[in-house]
């Protein structure tokens, strides 16, 4: 999956998270075009994350969600560790994080994610 799907994906997630999604809305907050959203929501759906009719409502599928999990759980870890163990300013951690999330391994972010459980035994 490309970083903008992933991207499409996730704010989709967030929207469904404050009730129904449109194509309008997910526009709105991407700062795209409608039809930008259409080509990436036809992507989606083939590859079984979601579902959507013609003016209709987008709906994230069991996988989608567990995608949109995935992703968030990705984000949430890399925003963690750059703010309260690197210091990082909320901002800039909130910023990195999403460039990072797309890229980080799965190695990499289980280290991570160790090291930030036994965080203070490291910062003794």
């Amino acid at each position: 999956m490309t970083q903008s799907l992933e991207d499409y994906l996730k704010t989709i997630g967030f929207l469904a998270d404050r009730g129904a999604v449109r194509v309008t809305d997910i526009a709105v907050q991407l700062g795209v075009s409608k039809p930008s959203v259409v080509v990436a929501i036809k992507v989606l759906e083939a590859q079984g994350f979601l579902e959507h009719e013609r003016y209709r409502t987008v709906t994230l599928t069991k996988q989608g969600k567990e995608k949109v999990s995935e992703i968030r759980d990705r984000y949430n870890c890399l925003l963690l560790f750059l703010r309260d163990v690197l210091g990082v300013s909320q901002r800039t951690a909130e910023r990195d994080s999403c460039k990072m999330e797309h890229i980080v391994s799965d190695e990499t972010l289980k280290m991570m994610k160790n090291l930030k459980c036994y965080q203070k035994r490291f910062s003794a």
